[in-house]
């Protein structure tokens, strides 16, 4: 039996508001809701009638009135085992959740590994279950742009993406100034036969840097055939330096498309008896941590992705407020000297 006492009390509701306020029911919804067309002083009274009776609204009802969900996915099309092993979704991930916290927005991650997840996950967009997209690490194949420009979906990519470029909003670094910082930094130390562990080349972020050092080493006239390309692992970056090795013995530097790379790439030169940066110099690229940990520790170029991730939440805010959709800021990448070159 249930102690009378003790019986909860009924929820306030919006009639109640309403009434307090001294506003119609549809009034007292709309300031609740957030609609433009209230009166300050009708949304003032509202406001004081919420926290009087200390009212809550029903989320479903209030998404049927707003056709909102309060959520936004951060799209990964990679699969777990990249996306947790990598710290530059952590920090992705970070600066993400801080500006959409501080906007009470929900972040739901939606992962696209092989097989089905990617239509999987494209159905959940196309049906609007979130208000909108932070789309991270995209590779050619997978089309995201057309597609959610195709929804009219609000998205922001982290990373410029292959297409739509001008229909959707993106934030970047200077890829190919940082490319060409990496390899002047190793052409300044006087190497002069120069390879690269570049990164994938179905993502923009591995072309445009693969660009920069092309770049620089026409420039100042060295040879640019010591390629081979990685999957910004460090088990990819340890095999491409074991093939560069074995087919330029000759390599006096390295410059790496990832700070996990260059992990991957100490190794295969520490088990083939070669120094860093004595015999090799190396420059890695994004500076998220790793860096500072290596054996020695690791010149490499500042990627500012807690600034692109943070950019990026804001630049969808804004759209889901009814700002513009093909929006672009581009960081400006910078070195940062340590020991390996």
């Amino acid at each position: 039996m249930v102690d009378e006492s003790v019986r909860a009390a009924p929820l306030p509701t919006l009639d109640e508001v309403a009434r307090m306020a001294g506003v119609s029911r549809a009034t007292a919804s709309r300031a609740i809701n957030g609609a433009e067309k209230v009166s300050p002083r009708a949304r003032s009274a509202v406001d004081a009638a919420v926290r009087a009776l200390g009212y809550a609204p029903n989320p479903a009802a209030r998404s049927l009135v707003t056709r909102r969900t309060d959520s936004v996915a951060l799209v990964v099309p990679e699969s777990d085992d990249v996306l947790f092993s990598d710290p530059f979704f952590a920090r992705t991930l970070s600066g993400v959740s801080r500006v959409l916290g501080a906007r009470d927005l929900q972040l739901v991650m939606l992962l696209a590994g092989p097989g089905d997840d990617e239509q999987r996950m494209l159905r959940y967009l196309r049906n609007r279950h979130i208000d909108g997209a932070i789309v991270v690490s995209h590779h050619r194949k997978h089309q995201l742009s057309d597609q959610l420009a195709g929804m009219g979906l609000p998205c922001v990519f982290v990373g410029r993406p292959w297409t739509s470029i001008d229909r959707v909003a993106y934030v970047d670094t200077d890829n190919v100034a940082g490319g060409s910082q990496a390899t002047e930094a190793l052409i300044a130390r006087g190497c002069r036969r120069i390879g690269t562990v570049a990164g994938p080349a179905d993502m923009t972020a591995g072309v445009d840097r693969l660009r920069g050092w092309r770049s620089a080493m026409r420039e100042a006239g060295l040879a640019d055939d010591a390629v081979v390309h990685g999957d910004f692992t460090e088990a990819g970056g340890e095999a491409a330096a074991e093939q560069l090795l074995a087919e330029h013995p000759d390599l006096d530097g390295l410059a790496v498309a990832s700070d996990l790379m260059a992990v991957g790439a100490l190794r295969a030169l520490a088990r083939a008896g070669r120094r860093v940066p004595d015999d090799v110099a190396v420059v890695g690229y994004d500076d998220i941590g790793v860096a500072e940990r290596t054996s020695p520790p690791l010149t490499t170029v500042h990627a500012p992705v807690g600034d692109m991730a943070e950019q990026a939440a804001r630049l969808l805010i804004e759209q889901l407020d009814g700002g513009p959709r093909a929006m672009r800021i581009v960081f400006p990448p910078s070195l940062v000297r340590r020991e390996s070159a």
